[in-house]
């Protein structure tokens, strides 16, 4: 049964189509990067969920009761009683976006020589990690860099991983555990309670923090409710609850599960490092009272968390993830299973066999499906893993193109179109050439990096049409 939107449309966006024709210029132009496209050459924009969401009539009418002072602002208050409410932490400093919060927390504990184990990197977490002389250190369980495992909790941390990485560098050169829920490189996978527990478990033996980056902690909480022995009977507010007790504070981009399209907030129990965090943000973003964020947006943010917690819109929110995943599935197209919380992940690996890794292939995969259908999607594969310390690339095991869907934004005809697109691509698949960097940023390269195609042979581009054709029958 189709679960149908939990909202009226009130407002309503215009968007444009266009021709196949203004498409390939308008990506010859951005250099193959979908994030160098115009937004208003777009037709469904899936290149992220952060920052997208349509907010409520309760959340605009909030913004009306902004208080722009410059200090004190009684719309900082509202917010930090929300955190302390859902989330549970006592302290909270706002931030313009989740890298804000990033920067603080790496710039307050992590010194040069430093370990942070997690359970699959993230691009800016890693960065800022990288930039205050700490190593990351992937202690995921080994099926998350596998698209085709099929587990109810692939974020999970692996704990023979996390114990070695301790055993090996000892506990005073980890400054804290970086736990994602979810996980998004993975898939938009979950964590389980159990290991949530068992983790800070781990580090409590060894005196080690555990740090959340809950920005897709809500989606989490629904897949523990839905997956998890013990938790069907409870609130999606109480499993959020109990997964922050798991932890000793958290980053928070509020462009994602907050349902807002700027904010974010660093959240702690630890009355130091709140002292510290507040030094530090006046330096970066604002006052600790407002960090980079007008009044009115906080507003919007503390309303947003206690929508966000409403069991119909965050079960719409992953049915309509669902129904793009298994309309793409039921055609072939290979994808990352299971079905995650925020996205669609295509497999490029296993959709264009035909490219070896060296020729990005999910880049060329996102930047020909815009092309197909204006489609805009994100690369998460070899252009985003960046390279190592030592310039050498680096060769993540999973070569993915991200789907994701903006929340309270489109309709499932919306996404019956975007599947149709993907599908059609896929069925000449073997069409789409590789690329080539043209243009490498020195730090995280797949915002502005530039690409060409890699020219093909006349006889091979041939073969490859009459591939397709066989394949289709």
């Amino acid at each position: 049964m189709l679960l149908a939107e939990p909202y009226r449309i009130k407002v309503v966006e215009p968007i444009a189509r266009t021709t196949r024709e203004e498409r390939e210029r308008f990506i010859t132009e951005a250099g193959y990067n979908t994030f160098l496209l115009r937004s208003k050459d777009v037709y469904l924009d899936f290149l992220t969920d952060s920052g997208t969401s349509a907010m409520s009539d309760n959340q605009w009418a909030g913004m009306m009761l902004g208080d722009e002072a410059y200090a004190g602002s009684r719309n900082f208050l509202a917010l930090q009683e929300t955190v302390r409410r859902y989330y549970g932490f006592a302290y909270m400093v706002p931030t313009h976006q989740g890298r804000g919060a990033e920067n603080l927390l790496s710039r307050i504990l992590i010194k040069p020589g430093d370990y942070i184990p997690g359970n699959m990197y993230f691009t800016t977490t890693r960065a800022h990690q990288e930039l205050n002389g700490g190593t990351f250190v992937d202690v995921i369980v080994d099926e998350a860099h596998d698209a085709t495992a099929d587990l109810p909790f692939k974020g999970n941390v692996d704990l023979t991983k996390l114990e070695s990485l301790i055993a090996r560098v000892g506990p005073e050169r980890i400054p804290y555990i970086s736990l994602a829920v979810t996980v998004n490189l993975a898939g938009g996978q979950p964590v389980s309670m159990a290991n949530m527990r068992a983790v800070k478990q781990i580090a409590e033996r060894h005196g080690i923090n555990v740090m959340l980056d809950a920005t897709r902690c809500v989606e989490n909480a629904y897949f523990i409710k839905e997956r998890e022995a013990g938790y069907a009977g409870q609130t999606i507010a109480e499993i959020l609850l109990e997964m922050m007790s798991y932890s000793d504070g958290c980053t928070m981009s509020g462009k994602k599960d907050c349902l807002v399209n700027i904010g974010g907030f660093l959240a702690m129990n630890d009355e130091s490092l709140y002292q510290r965090a507040c030094e530090l943000v006046v330096l970066f973003e604002g006052m600790p009272t407002y960090g980079g964020l007008a009044g009115r947006d906080m507003e919007a943010m503390a309303r947003g968390i206690v929508e966000s917690l409403d069991y119909d819109y965050i079960a719409h929110r992953i049915a309509q993830v669902r129904y793009l995943g298994e309309a793409l599935r039921a055609a072939g197209v290979a994808i990352v299973e299971p079905i995650g919380g925020h996205a669609v992940f295509l497999d490029a690996r296993r959709f264009l066999a035909h490219l070896t890794q060296d020729e990005f292939p999910a880049q060329s995969l996102a930047a020909h499906l815009y092309i197909e259908g204006g489609v805009r999607a994100m690369e998460r594969g070899i252009v985003s893993a960046g390279r190592d310390d030592d310039g050498n690339q680096r060769y993540p095991k999973l070569e993915l193109v991200r789907l994701a869907i903006p929340r309270r934004v489109y309709t499932y005809a919306h996404l019956d179109v975007a599947a149709e697109a993907v599908i059609q691509l896929f069925r000449h698949r073997d069409e789409i050439p590789g690329l080539t960097m043209v243009y490498e940023p020195r730090i995280l390269r797949f915002f502005t990096a530039r690409f060409e195609p890699i020219a093909k042979p006349e006889a091979d581009l041939t073969r490859a049409r009459e591939a397709s054709i066989a394949s289709v029958h």
